[in-house]
């Protein structure tokens, strides 16, 4: 049996998740992309990553983080009821191990932020808007067209250096009735400009956060010479959307061998843990929480990384 569970994110802090190293350019430290698309993403290892650390925390599981196999702490416990061994699966050395539970994909671009003269708006697509399960109800538009759900609005659109020309009726964007009580969809929902896609990855891409730091040298306290480097961000208030599909194939017919079921208080041993939990999305979603404050991929002692969960809901369940 499976569960697909959609999440609704948005960043709080900018969000650096870079490819590993320097290249020619704009910038130093670039940012991961679609191969296809050329748009900023946040992969799901990072998340997953991340889910995992948060959540070991929360059940106070902390040797069952990480990679096991280098754990100081002597590596995963790799018992069944280990919510976070269960959920993300366990390394034990040469006694080999279990895959997890549950796979978490990419975070893909929903909303992305940008100036205009009339002030903040959220750009993106139909497609893309329909893809993540939003009813949309949008005239086509071509390329250096929009439609927008601001007000009374039937003017161009400058977005600094792009000039979009209206293009239709009234447009519409609706989702699951937990997302239109959210107050941040409020916030959002009448000042968004949809787009034609081959034009949404040039407005993402001329828009991302781009900062200039330097490292200091402690025996002057002045800037180090040769030490400049220019990187950029997924920038704040960013929304994107991820999948995170719960396989759980120790259940049914042929059940991981257990000695007793879990209770969802107390590991194999006993232990009580510091969370509850039914099943492994709880796990997920308890680590994911926690990102909303101890953030996720790189810079995060420049404020960066931190992505706060919206909403989310069961999109299938079999």
């Amino acid at each position: 049996m499976y569960t697909l569970q959609r999440y609704i994110l948005m960043t709080l802090d900018p969000v650096h998740i870079g490819t590993g190293g320097y290249r020619l350019g704009r910038v130093d430290l670039s940012i991961v992309r679609e191969p296809g698309t050329n748009l900023p993403k946040i992969p799901g290892t990072s998340l997953s990553g991340a889910a995992r650390a948060y959540a070991a925390m929360r059940y106070e599981k902390q040797r069952c983080a990480g990679p096991g196999q280098n754990n100081l702490n002597g590596g995963h416990c790799g018992l069944p009821t280990c919510p976070i061994c269960y959920t993300f699966g366990s390394i034990k050395g040469s006694e080999g191990g279990n895959a997890g539970t549950v796979s978490i994909a990419d975070a893909q671009l929903l909303l992305f932020p940008v100036h205009s003269l009339v002030g903040p708006v959220w750009v993106s697509t139909v497609s893309r808007m329909k893809e993540a399960g939003f009813t949309v109800t949008a005239p086509e538009v071509g390329c250096g067209e929009f439609t927008t759900t601001l007000p009374d609005w039937s003017k161009p659109l400058n977005l600094g250096w792009l000039l979009l020309t209206p293009k239709g009726d009234d447009t519409t964007v609706e989702l699951v009735d937990q997302l239109q009580a959210k107050t941040s969809w409020k916030a959002v929902a009448e000042r968004l400009v949809l787009v034609d896609d081959s034009l949404f990855s040039q407005i993402v891409n001329s828009n991302l956060e781009v900062r200039t730091s330097v490292s200091i040298d402690p025996l002057t306290g002045a800037a180090k010479k040769g030490a400049l480097f220019i990187y950029e961000a997924i920038p704040r208030a960013t929304w994107l959307w991820s999948d995170v599909v719960e396989d759980d194939y120790r259940i049914g017919t042929k059940p991981w061998p257990v000695s007793k079921k879990f209770d969802g208080e107390k590991d194999n041993a006993g232990k009580l843990l510091g969370e509850t939990w039914k099943n492994p999305l709880d796990v997920v979603k308890s680590g994911l929480t926690l990102v909303e404050h101890l953030g996720v991929g790189g810079m995060g002692t420049r404020g960066f990384g931190r992505i706060k969960i919206i909403v989310d809901w069961a999109v299938s369940h079999e």
